[in-house]
């Protein structure tokens, strides 16, 4: 009998070679020395095997706005970009998952249709406080709530008694509360431009509500998980938070690390996000944070939507949200390898998803190969279901050769599992 049902070869990120070695869809041997018999054996050369992405922000929007992406198409576009599970988010999906019966059939259609693992957050509005308990006893990994209005008038936003009470229940619960961090407050622009459209959401709005959340986070016990932060002034308010005991963790997107406010007037609706992208000077300083170790996650927030919904000379009326799952991974890695921890073994661990994120025995075999890259990316190229991204006409030096969820490639045949929390 082989010692193993899969061995795979290729390289580690530092140019060392890689072996792992998997039984069962676990991995039971990895580093450079891994040997013995199996039933099938995969030598990829020179590519690279990282740890799957575990992208904890997406909106594939279903049911309800299939149309928009849908779970079939994001999850092998993620697929594509190096990931190996998600947790979506409970908005833009029509209804949002606000209740047990909202919750159980996102469950139900993802487990149909997802070619990844895959969480759920549960929504936290006025709306569904009373639901919040059913919700985490069906798996919920935490709650999601927005601090301004989330575009989608059936998930209002959580004014700060709810959030207060939202954050009690899931303190209780010892489940993670994620909130969009912007507190809007009047601001005068000229025009209805990409230009008029940065100016009207400065960062002063993140501040404010990164406060805010920190409060009622040392306040009620809860853990918090700010989403999207673009600014180093949010990332040091959330470092002095951790340093007085708060539980606390950050996230930043690819695009913020990628792309700037010049950018955005260049590229137009396709890089219209709320918070908005940012100066090149503040690009820099979220990298140095990001590399200091100061950035706990990195999560795609892939917000996409119809083309119909992204033209127009109004910024103010077209959609917001950047769809750049599937090469979001290969742009960041190509500018620094150590960020791996965060997109993977650091996303399992805040939201408890036990045997994910790593490359270590005991772990589900799932990771990403990557190759040397000297394309540009096209909209031929892209799994979504529209193609559209800000990052059209790139050319990442590297690229996902192929994503392996618990040791077999992902292929649309592939079906997906729902994950958990795992206890305490």
């Amino acid at each position: 009998m082989p010692d193993h049902d899969h061995l795979f070869h290729g390289c580690s990120m530092d140019g060392g070679r890689f072996s792992l070695a998997v039984t069962d869809g676990v991995i039971t041997a990895a580093g450079p020395g891994v040997c013995g018999s199996a039933a099938m054996e995969t030598d990829f050369g020179n590519d690279f095997i990282i740890p799957g992405w575990i992208d904890a922000h997406v909106h594939f929007n279903e049911p309800g706005r299939g149309d928009w992406e849908g779970l079939h198409t994001g999850s092998l576009a993620l697929a594509a970009g190096g990931g190996a599970a998600f947790i979506d988010m409970p908005l833009n999906s029509s209804p949002p998952v606000c209740t047990l019966a909202d919750f159980d059939e996102k469950r139900r259609v993802a487990e149909m249709k997802s070619h990844l693992d895959f969480a759920l957050w549960g929504g936290l509005t006025p709306l569904s406080l009373p639901h919040m308990e059913a919700m985490a006893d069906a798996g919920a990994v935490g709650f999601k709530a927005f601090m301004c209005h989330s575009g989608i008038d059936e998930f209002p936003h959580a004014d700060a008694a709810t959030l207060r009470a939202g954050m009690r229940i899931s303190a209780a619960r010892r489940l993670p509360v994620a909130v969009h961090a912007e507190l809007p407050f009047e601001v005068a622009v000229h025009g209805r431009d990409m230009k008029a459209w940065l100016d009207s959401r400065p960062i002063a709005f993140e501040l404010d509500a990164i406060r805010l959340a920190l409060d009622l986070a040392g306040e009620t016990g809860c853990a918090l998980h700010i989403v999207h932060v673009t600014c180093a002034e949010g990332i040091d308010l959330v470092s002095d938070a951790k340093a007085r005991g708060v539980d606390v963790t950050v996230e930043t997107c690819p695009h913020y690390l990628l792309l700037d406010v010049q950018d955005a007037i260049r590229i137009g609706a396709a890089a219209k996000c709320a918070p908005p992208l940012r100066s090149s000077a503040r690009v820099a300083a979220l990298w140095d944070r990001l590399l200091d170790g100061h950035i706990d996650t990195i999560g795609s927030d892939h917000s996409p939507a119809p083309p119909d919904m992204k033209q127009g000379d109004d910024l103010f009326a077209i959609w917001g949200g950047i769809a750049g799952i599937q090469h979001g991974l290969p742009l960041l890695l190509e500018r620094a390898t150590s960020i791996l921890p965060q997109l993977s073994s650091a996303v399992a661990k805040r939201f408890r998803l036990a045997g994910k994120g790593g490359l270590s025995p005991g772990f589900s075999a799932d990771f990403a190969v990557l190759r040397p890259n000297h394309s540009a990316i096209s909209g031929a190229d892209l799994l979504t279901r529209h193609p559209i991204s800000p990052y059209l006409g790139m050319t990442p030096r590297l690229a996902v050769a192929s994503t392996w969820l618990r040791g077999e490639r992902v292929t649309p045949a592939t079906r997906g599992r729902f994950l958990a929390p795992s206890p305490f």
